[in-house]
């Protein structure tokens, strides 16, 4: 096996010290015959906080149509309660125009949207290092697709010369043979 200088010439058409440290690991591990490719997910996950999983799990929720048939139940339920208050001439617990409904939703979206850009935030980290390992494991597979092409020229030329060694002593020999032929049939005469 050719050592990682070599490789990094011959296959990535680079020096050594030029390439980047993930295509310097991603060479190693060529050489080593080790995978690249693993769960970016499942390492990701063994890495969140409690907080990080709570904000993924707010923002799945949030975003989801339970949430909204449960938040227009709600206000159906709290505007149609207070109109009907009203107009029993009962005390109403927030009467119209809902000054604490309004503050209730301001509240609400003041707390739900950091939480989903907490969770996209993550969700873009999740992406950008399964990108990187993507690349990782392209660039692995594009090095051992070169190698395979390199052997399989060398053992295209190594037949070829062979058959052409081959087919020069074939020559030779019908040339002696016809040599001794024509001497036969001149002696023959």
């Amino acid at each position: 096996m050719k050592d990682i200088s070599t490789l990094a010439r011959d296959l990535m058409q680079s020096r050594l010290e030029d390439l980047t440290a993930r295509e310097r690991r991603v060479l190693e591990r060529f050489v080593q015959r080790r995978r690249i490719s693993s769960n970016v997910g499942r390492m990701l996950e063994k890495e969140s906080t409690f907080g990080d999983r709570l904000a993924d799990k707010v923002a799945e929720f949030g975003g989801s149509w339970m949430f909204i048939s449960l938040f227009g139940l709600v206000l159906v339920i709290w505007i149609g309660g207070n109109t009907a208050l009203v107009l029993d001439k009962a005390h109403a617990f927030d009467p119209y125009p809902f000054i604490f409904l309004n503050l209730i939703l301001s509240m609400l979206a003041a707390i739900q949207a950091p939480v989903i850009m907490m969770s996209q935030n993550r969700q873009a980290a999740k992406d950008r290092a399964a990108a990187n390992y993507d690349y990782e494991v392209n660039l692995k597979a594009e090095l051992e697709i070169l190698q395979l092409h390199e052997k399989l020229d060398e053992m295209r030329q190594t037949q070829l010369t062979s058959l052409l060694e081959s087919q020069a002593a074939q020559l030779a020999l019908l040339e002696k043979l016809s040599a001794a032929s024509t001497d036969g049939a001149h002696k023959d005469v």
